[in-house]
């Protein structure tokens, strides 16, 4: 393979994680340091950047400010959400983006996000290909969902899960303070995929977690629910509930819209806008125990945890987009850097495996049956045992005035090259 060289371009897009700007650092510092790379150009905004031509020129930022990235939460470059048609119905983003990768000698493009990016990265690679334009497309994955397919977790999901597992572990507490009766429902993130949730049960593995556990992937019976939820209520004057928002009925109608409106809105992928189903949830329940209950949505809180995040997850964040940019160097295009999982004397270690994005875009991984319990409302130790080493290690996020140091970029617009 002959060495390519120009510039490359790096977007963000899709929901924000504590781990997103770890992936970025990476790729983005690789980039800089690379011989063959020319330029290295931020996409404002995910692909929407590259339509508009706003692109930040990386080169500019001070190296010790774009350090802090790797500690920062959310996507520090900017995201969108925004599908790409196919180019065989609608070719005129295609057109558009080729014609920016011209303006500025674009011969590398890295996308980080999860199954829609991935998405995006395919369409756009398939397209440069069939129009005789060489450029090295990888795609970075992320997403606190944990439902890319392929590899064994995604960057992101640890802190999450860390995040989540600690949050259940200090309702557990606070539930507990008075000697009245209470009932905490608490609504987690995942639309389809129950892996968010099911973190819920490392607080378990601790013995200060939830009741009950629900995912997307068994269909939700209301009075089944409010029957165990009473039963154990009687019992204890305690239960705690952790839910997943995607949960549905047996006809695949979303518990949420049982009691709102908002799963009726869509966002411009086509997704239910979920929400509100620890409110309705807790209101089922007071009506049917007469107890007091709390609903808690974690909502955003839990993608963008940057103080509890996982180091592991961290690092290995930073090692995909680092990857990623080292992989096309040498050639390689239209993959996902992926993680795959090994034990060397009895310890986890996480191995780079590239996936092609063919495989990877728009299909979901759901917990194994498996690793549920007998009754589907709880999981089981195969779960805690693959779950359990993605939460280690503490972040080593800088604080000032005990308040975390977030970077500061300075987001210097780019000029294409004479």
């Amino acid at each position: 393979m002959s060495l390519l060289k120009g510039a490359c371009i790096i977007g963000q897009s899709g929901g924000p994680t504590s781990v997103i700007n770890a992936s970025a650092y990476g790729a983005i510092k690789t980039a800089l340091e690379s011989d063959c790379i020319t330029k290295v150009y931020g996409a404002a905004n995910g692909i929407k950047g590259v339509l508009e031509d706003r692109l930040y020129d990386m080169g500019m930022e001070d190296p010790a400010e774009l350090a802090h990235m790797k500690y920062t939460p959310s996507s520090a470059l900017g995201s969108c959400r925004y599908k790409l048609k196919d180019s065989s119905v609608d070719d005129t983003d295609y057109k558009r983006i080729l014609e920016i990768f011209k303006k500025y000698n674009v011969r590398y493009f890295f996308y980080n996000g999860g199954n829609d990016s991935m998405d995006t990265c395919n369409k756009i690679s398939k397209y440069m290909l069939a129009n005789g334009y060489e450029c090295r497309i990888m795609g970075i994955p992320k997403t606190i969902d944990n439902d890319l397919t392929g590899t064994d977790h995604c960057p992101g999901y640890g802190s999450a899960a860390k995040y989540i597992a600690t949050s259940l572990m200090e309702i557990y507490h606070d539930a507990r303070v008075y000697d009245t009766g209470m009932v905490t429902v608490v609504e987690i993130m995942g639309r389809n995929a129950g892996w968010l949730t099911a973190a819920a049960s490392l607080a378990n593995y601790k013995g200060n977690g939830p009741d009950l556990i629900f995912l997307p992937e068994v269909d939700f019976d209301l009075d089944s629910f409010l029957a165990k939820v009473d039963e154990i209520y009687k019992k204890n004057k305690k239960c705690i509930v952790a839910v997943s928002e995607g949960i549905r009925d047996k006809n695949g109608k979303y518990i949420s819209e049982y009691g709102a409106d908002l799963a009726q809105t869509k966002d411009s992928f086509g997704h239910a806008q979920l929400g509100g189903l620890a409110a309705f949830l807790a209101d089922e329940v007071k009506k049917k125990t007469g107890a007091k209950v709390r609903g808690i949505e974690l909502s955003l809180l839990q993608r963008c945890a940057a103080h509890s995040a996982s180091q592991t997850d961290i690092d290995e964040s930073f090692l995909a987009g680092k990857s990623a940019v080292e992989y096309a160097i040498s050639g390689i295009t239209d993959k996902m850097v992926g993680f795959e999982r090994s034990y060397e004397n009895g310890k986890y270690v996480c191995n780079i495996k590239l996936f092609d994005l063919t495989v990877v875009a728009n299909t979901e991984k759901k917990i194994p049956a498996e690793w549920m319990n007998q009754t589907k409302d709880g999981l089981n130790e195969k779960f805690v045992e693959y779950a359990l080493p993605l939460i280690q290690g503490e972040t080593k996020l800088e604080r000032e005035d005990g308040l975390p140091r977030f970077v500061k970029l300075k987001k210097v617009l780019a000029s294409s090259e004479k």
